[in-house]
């Protein structure tokens, strides 16, 4: 009964850590994208220069 106990929870535990790095996963390339995206969009600046695009 107690190695049952122990394999269920090992499957549980990498499930739940392949789950959550899958999520990691797709939260990363959506802000690749919006990088991305602000240097495609940035404005350009009073001097002519292009600015960042952040404001940090």
């Amino acid at each position: 009964m107690v190695p049952l106990i122990l394999v269920l929870l090992l499957a549980l535990i990498l499930f739940g850590a392949g789950f959550a790095l899958k999520a990691l996963w797709w939260i990363a390339i959506i802000v690749l994208i919006l990088w991305l995206l602000g240097f495609v969009f940035r404005s350009a600046g009073s001097s002519g220069s292009r600015g960042r695009w952040y404001r940090w």
